[in-house]
C-alpha cells in the first residue's frame, strides 16, 4: 500500500504508529508461511510520508524465503524511496527483526530510526536501529 501521512508534527506520531501497526496486521493476514506458520506483518513510512507494506513469502527451499521487513523495504524502494523513517514489525508475540533484515533495514535507515514491534496483546516496544543492531556495517563504512 502507498499512501502519504505528513510527518512534520509530532502530534502525529501515534497517528503513525497506528496507521503502521494496522498496515502491518493487514500484511500480516497476508502471509504465505505453510512451513513455520509464523505470521508476519510488516509497514514503514518514508521520509517522503509513503507507506509500504509486507508480509513474509516462505519457500520449500528456505533460503528462498524473504521476510516482511524486506518486503516491505524492497516495494518501497521499487517506488524510488530511499529512507526509511520509521518501520513496524508485527507478530503474534512482538518478535524483532531477524539478522538479515537488521542489515537491510541499516541500508535505507539511520541510526534513530525507529522499528516499532508489536504483538497480537497490543503491546509495544519502540527501538532504534542503532539499539537491534549496535556496531552495524552500512553505507558509511564505503564511503556513501
Amino acid at each position: 500500500m502507498n499512501m502519504n501521512m505528513n510527518m512534520n508534527s509530532d502530534s502525529n506520531k501515534n497517528e503513525i504508529i497506528k496507521k503502521l501497526r494496522d498496515e502491518a496486521i493487514k500484511a500480516h493476514h497476508h502471509s504465505y508461511s505453510p512451513y513455520s506458520n509464523a505470521k508476519v506483518g510488516s509497514a514503514l513510512i518514508t521520509d517522503k510520508g509513503n507507506i509500504y507494506s509486507g508480509c513474509n513469502v516462505e519457500n520449500g527451499s528456505y533460503g528462498a524465503t524473504v521476510c516482511a521487513e524486506r518486503i516491505a523495504i524492497f516495494k518501497a524502494v521499487s517506488c524510488g524511496e530511499r529512507k526509511i523513517s520509521k518501520i513496524y514489525v508485527y507478530t503474534k508475540d512482538g518478535w524483532p527483526p531477524c539478522g538479515m533484515c537488521r542489515q537491510v533495514i541499516r541500508e535505507f535507515a539511520t541510526d534513530d530510526t525507529e522499528v516499532i514491534i508489536g504483538n497480537e496483546q497490543g503491546e509495544e516496544t519502540i527501538y532504534t536501529v542503532s539499539q537491534i543492531y549496535p556496531l552495524s556495517f552500512g553505507p558509511s563504512h564505503l564511503g556513501i
